[in-house]
């Protein structure tokens, strides 16, 4: 990978999982011995990522515990939202503030990342730098999810993306953005939802079409099911 640093979103309360989440943050439930933050940590190890920064603030002790107790053989940043949840892309453009490179690549824990993604995100990193882009976002068709309760975020037409009445295609938790993208933004405490919205109003939104199952940690529900199928 030509991206030298990933940021997990780790700062939520994950409360569609009550009660498990009233004592254990959500990047730390387990699936087949592995938590769900493990499996996005080695992931991106695979992609030989050099650096990751993790946002914090939900039980972030346990959080940071975990990460020093695993010793991964990566450098992890830990970084808090601090005395309030940033949401999503509050958090993010606090991590980001401190380096000094102009692109990352952003997952989300409660997708269940695997080895297969290794080849589609490499594919989707080469498109984003060909075409110099901003923003991309890993997308996949409703039909290969999981959990059938999806309701799409996109519709996808030659690599743009855009919401419509019918929208088939779900935002998988990984995407590539430059830091451009958070100019003119004052406002700390945001959703990435705006950033979108913003970009694909101006046609520059891009997706990239994964055909992996996607399987992700919706809610309580979903995760027993996980539990038991995956």
């Amino acid at each position: 990978m030509n991206i030298n640093t990933a940021l997990i979103l780790c700062a939520g309360y994950g409360k569609r999982l009550n009660p498990l989440t009233l004592k254990t943050p959500k990047p730390l439930l387990k699936l087949n011995d592995f938590t769900l933050l493990e499996n996005t940590i080695n992931l991106i190890i695979k992609l030989n990522i050099k650096k990751i920064k993790l946002n914090t603030y939900y039980l972030q002790d346990q959080i940071k515990e975990f990460v020093e107790k695993k010793n991964f053989k990566t450098e992890i940043e830990i970084i808090s939202d601090g005395e309030k949840i940033l949401d999503t892309g509050g958090g993010i453009l606090n991590m980001i503030q401190s380096s000094d490179d102009d692109n990352f690549i952003v997952f989300n824990p409660d997708t269940v990342w695997n080895l297969d993604y290794l080849k589609i995100i490499k594919e989707m990193e080469g498109f984003y730098f060909s075409k110099k882009i901003y923003n991309i976002l890993l997308v996949v068709e409703k039909y290969l999810s999981f959990d059938k309760n999806f309701n799409g975020d996109f519709s996808l037409t030659k690599n743009l993306l855009k919401k419509e009445s019918t929208n088939n295609y779900i935002y998988t938790g990984c995407q590539i953005i430059n830091k451009k993208i958070f100019d003119h933004i004052d406002n700390k405490n945001f959703s990435i939802l705006e950033i979108w919205n913003k970009l694909i109003s101006e046609k520059k939104l891009f997706g990239f079409q994964s055909q992996n199952k996607f399987y992700h940690v919706t809610d309580l529900e979903i995760y027993n099911k996980l539990l038991k199928d995956y």
